[in-house]
């Protein structure tokens, strides 16, 4: 029997799990991808149970290709093999590949698979999991789901489920932003140590699966630079051109083809997002200059220990990453000589919000620097200043002041 999951420390994730079952027996793949650690297979393990409640145990198939006990299948010949061996008769199969790019030639299988009587789900950690040939093969036959790690609303539920919660909002917003989102560190009270290390584990795993060893990267050290660069400058303009710049200061000189090419790789394993500069008046996205933001902010803690002086990027990287959760597409404002840290726009282009992120509005320059470039944009779309001051609220000709936990926490932006 192939289907053995231990439900019973597995929190549910009503947001994800709700977009997914309605497609649960319909004539989809269903592909799940996300950075490392970001819950796919503990999603995979929820969509078996809920097929399960109404299915044979037997009929259930999962795999999970980092799991020692497949390390036997490494090609599409040995998988096709195992379901030839396991499906003897005409029911129908309930399949679940998860990290399925460990397999070569896995397309193949998976479009032998499509063609049975079965349903079938295939988690993997880089974006381009839908290769050229899968799409062909397939063609319009997969729809895929996108898993971020948790936001602050389901890190405390986890740490509620688990028993871990502190008393006040306040408490967990700052656990929040010193602990990150990754599932596994939401359902045990590690110590900073201890989350420190997981949490460079997990980018080590990331960066040497997911890149180095996919795209056979011949200069890891290279890629280490250029990630400790993005890095430690969260939230910061810059432009490929300047990366490289910065590298030949160091005395590691390389070409912006490389450099543009390495970073495409750390967006395709979901470790970094790229946010696009827009004007706002010209209505037009601009080619220069992105903001680059990582996919869960614990990551920065990997390279770099907790500091003061990097507050604001951990700042924006949490409220970027809610509005992605949110379903926005998400982009960096320009309006005249000022920047807007954030617009955030539906996907059907209907509506936006922009967005500005600060520390702590301290005094009259840093309020000015702030609410000035909000007021200047002259539509009826919600504009927010976002905070962590905590006796600071306002509301000025339309732009809302709002404090961090309040905006993570509101229902509808």
């Amino acid at each position: 029997m192939s289907y053995i999951l231990n439900q019973e420390n597995t929190i549910e994730r009503s947001n994800y799990l709700n977009q997914i079952k309605p497609f649960i027996d319909r004539p989809f793949v269903k592909i799940i991808t996300g950075l490392r650690r970001s819950g796919k297979t503990e999603m995979l393990k929820l969509i078996a149970q809920e097929i399960k409640n109404n299915t044979l145990e037997a009929q259930i198939i999962y795999m999970n290709f980092e799991d020692m006990q497949w390390e036997n299948i490494t090609s599409s010949k040995e998988l096709n093999a195992y379901f030839k061996e396991k499906m003897t008769d005409e029911k129908r199969y309930y399949i679940f590949l998860d990290e399925i790019q460990l397999v070569k030639d896995w397309e193949k299988s998976v479009n032998a698979l499509r063609l049975k009587n079965t349903d079938i789900y295939i988690t993997g950690s880089n974006s381009k999991i839908m290769s050229d040939e899968l799409a062909t093969l397939l063609g319009g036959r997969t729809i895929s789901f996108k898993m971020n790690t948790l936001s602050f609303l389901e890190f405390m539920q986890f740490r509620k489920v688990s028993g871990i919660h502190t008393n006040t909002i306040d408490d967990e917003l700052s656990a929040y932003i010193d602990i990150g989102g990754f599932p596994m560190l939401s359902v045990y009270p590690y110590s900073e140590n201890d989350i420190r290390k997981i949490v460079s584990d997990i980018n080590s795993t990331a960066l040497l699966r997911d890149v180095v060893v996919r795209h056979q990267i011949r200069m890891p050290q290279l890629l280490d630079r250029i990630v400790a660069f993005l890095y430690d400058n969260v939230g910061n303009l810059m432009s490929i051109r300047s990366i490289t710049n910065y590298l030949k200061s160091t005395g590691r000189g390389t070409d912006p083809e490389t450099v543009a090419n390495y970073i495409k790789y750390l967006e395709d394993a979901f470790i970094i997002k790229s946010a696009q500069r827009y004007d706002i008046k010209g209505k037009q996205l601009l080619e220069t200059n992105n903001k680059y933001y990582l996919g869960d902010h614990a990551l920065q803690y990997a390279v770099r220990n907790k500091r003061p002086d990097k507050i604001q990027g951990i700042l924006e990287n949490i409220v970027y990453m809610d509005l992605v959760r949110r379903g926005y597409l998400v982009y960096v404002g320009k309006i005249d000589d000022k920047e807007v840290d954030f617009i955030a726009e539906e996907k059907d282009g209907t509506r936006r919000i922009y967005v500005q992120v600060c520390y702590l509005l301290s005094n009259k320059d840093t309020y000015d620097r702030e609410f000035n470039p909000l007021l200047s944009i002259k539509d009826n779309y919600h504009k927010y200043v976002v905070t962590l001051d905590k006796n600071w609220r306002a509301d000025e000709m339309g732009v809302q002041g709002i404090h961090l936990k309040d905006f993570l926490t509101k229902e509808q932006l």
